[in-house]
């Protein structure tokens, strides 16, 4: 009914479907991206400096969260140059970034001394998964794993700043959505909708990824499931991406979302209460229900984001490059 009823007012709202591109362009994509290039040089630098303790790891974190915060931007050109999985390979079914690792390491790989030479290995030896096992998971520190973290690290940056540069270009092309000779956005519809989608799916990731492989089964939870669980930030990623998303959602909305806001906000409370940030409290019944919790917390999310987004702009999710994960 819910659903209904904002459908309902696009006819006396007509203003509402035109809002969104440029805010979002301009608040929320840009500077995002501007910060993830940042902090990933800074994480380049650190790992030049010292390739393991305290400095590495408070710019990994750091990095990690600017990642965060734009993940779900995969329309345009992280998509177009097919960079997603080389910032973060996850989910790992296979554990194929341990064994890329492995096999670097065993082999001696020379490799790691061009970081140019490094783009061109495995997806899964690349961006920040391959390097919180270099960091949390590595065994002591030596020359070898030195300079592939280094390796990992440097092409990070090198990506990210690609990214940043190519958002440059591409934000003319999304902001003139419908204009002639724009054949990548015929029309501002098309626009909204790769926002849109990138919303939706964002959510959908946290939902379907982010705590429903760690949650299992009751009879069979998967606390080793959990994204970045070895540097402890798995409960961080769905906070940092919840805000991410929320901040996303202020840009791009043409009218007050009352229910959405609320919704975020019991989201938020109910991180709060819980207490394994790697997610490893799953396994106890009554920690597992928090987490259950804010699973249903996320799903009312992506239902109001539906009424009060989707629903009121006229708008539905199309395909993303996450899709089918």
């Amino acid at each position: 009914m819910r659903m209904i009823l904002a459908a309902m007012a696009i006819a006396s709202a007509p203003g509402l479907a035109t809002a969104g591109v440029e805010e979002v362009v301009n608040a929320h994509i840009l500077p995002g991206f501007e910060r993830f290039a940042a902090a990933s040089s800074e994480l380049d630098a650190a790992a030049t400096a010292n390739c393991r303790g305290a400095e590495i790891e408070e710019a990994f974190h750091t990095a990690f969260d600017a990642w965060i915060t734009v993940s779900h931007l995969t329309l345009g050109p992280i998509e177009d140059m097919g960079l997603t999985l080389s910032f973060a390979f996850w989910p790992d079914r296979k554990d194929q970034t341990g064994k890329a690792l492995a096999r670097l390491i065993t082999d001696g790989d020379p490799v790691v001394e061009d970081p140019a030479a490094y783009a061109d290995v495995s997806v899964a030896a690349q961006g920040f998964f391959a390097l919180e096992r270099m960091l949390f998971d590595a065994p002591a520190s030596d020359a070898y794993a030195c300079a592939l973290t280094r390796a990992i690290a440097a092409v990070l940056a090198k990506n990210a700043n690609n990214v940043v540069a190519e958002w440059s270009q591409f934000a003319g092309v999304i902001t003139t959505a419908g204009e002639a000779g724009n054949a990548r956005f015929q029309s501002e519809e098309e626009a909204r909708r790769a926002i849109y989608t990138a919303l939706s799916t964002g959510l959908e990731f946290i939902h379907d990824q982010r705590l429903a492989r760690p949650l299992g089964t009751f009879d069979r939870p998967r606390p080793r499931r959990a994204e970045a669980r070895r540097s402890g930030r798995s409960l961080r990623n769905v906070e940092v991406s919840l805000r991410a998303l929320q901040d996303l959602t202020t840009a791009f909305r043409a009218a007050p979302t009352e229910r959405l806001d609320a919704a975020y906000s019991t989201a938020f409370d109910r991180i709060g209460s819980i207490e394994s940030g790697d997610f490893s409290g799953v396994a106890d019944p009554g920690q597992r229900l928090r987490v259950e919790a804010l699973q249903v917390d996320v799903r009312e999310i992506q239902i109001e984001t539906m009424n009060e987004i989707g629903a009121a702009m006229g708008l539905s999710a199309g395909f993303n490059a996450l899709d089918g994960d």
